[in-house]
Formats: C-alpha cells, sequence, structure tokens
C-alpha cells in the first residue's frame, strides 16, 4: 500500500479471501471478547430511548470539548521558564529563613511589651493595672 499499490476492494477477487479471512477472524475476536453483545445492548438501547441516548452521547462530546479547552488554557497559562531544582530548594530555603525571622521578631516585640508592663508596674508601686 505505501509503495502505491491501489486499495483493495472488499469485491476484488484478488482480495476477496484476504477480506473474508479478516471479517471472520473480527467476528470471532468479537464473539470471545463479547463485545457483539455489548454493541447489540447498546443500539438496542439506543432505539428504545432515542432522547436519552442522544443526551449522553452529546453530553459525553460537550464534556470531553470543555475539558479540552479547560485543559488548553491550564497549559497555556503555565509557566513557560524552566526551573531547576536548586532554584526550587533556594526559593524553599529563603522562604523557611523569612518565617524564622518573623516569628523571632514577633516574639522579640511581645518580650519587649512585656518589660514595659513591668517597668511600669514598678513605677506604679507595685499595684498592677487590676488592682
Amino acid at each position: 500500500m505505501l509503495i502505491g499499490e491501489k486499495m483493495p476492494d472488499k469485491d476484488d477477487p484478488q482480495y476477496r479471501k484476504r477480506y473474508e479471512d479478516e471479517v471472520n477472524a473480527g467476528r470471532k475476536f468479537a464473539q470471545k471478547t463479547r463485545i457483539d453483545k455489548v454493541a447489540g445492548k447498546v443500539q438496542h438501547f439506543a432505539i428504545s430511548h432515542q432522547k436519552a441516548f442522544l443526551i449522553i452521547v452529546f453530553g459525553f462530546i460537550a464534556f470531553s470539548f470543555s475539558l479540552n479547552i479547560y485543559r488548553m488554557g491550564r497549559v497555556w497559562s503555565f509557566r513557560q521558564t524552566a526551573v531547576s531544582a536548586i532554584e526550587r530548594q533556594d526559593e524553599m530555603i529563603r522562604n523557611r529563613h523569612k518565617r524564622v525571622r518573623e516569628t523571632v521578631s514577633s516574639n522579640h516585640v511581645k518580650d519587649e511589651n512585656q518589660e514595659n508592663i513591668i517597668k511600669s508596674n514598678k513605677d506604679n508601686d507595685g499595684h498592677t493595672e487590676e488592682d
């Protein structure tokens, strides 16, 4: 076929035996895997419930199309620059150090506030705010 041989026709006597053998092999496969029974049940459902079948089929098509559009949008907005593992590790370390600094500075501010409260209590002759 790739070299330029003409396309085989099912009625052509040269290819008739080959065509029949392939059809029989396909039928045997369908019977052994029970695809033929499933196809028959689907066809019976489609004939019995035309509107429901069309809703299911076109709903599946619409869902697939919308999922495709969603995925294309996600790929389009995905960050184009490649980030190496070293850069990711550096970023994680920077963030960790930043959190530690914020925690230490907030604890330092709390300690200073406690010292100011104790100092002001001593200035009030030892009386606390609760007295």
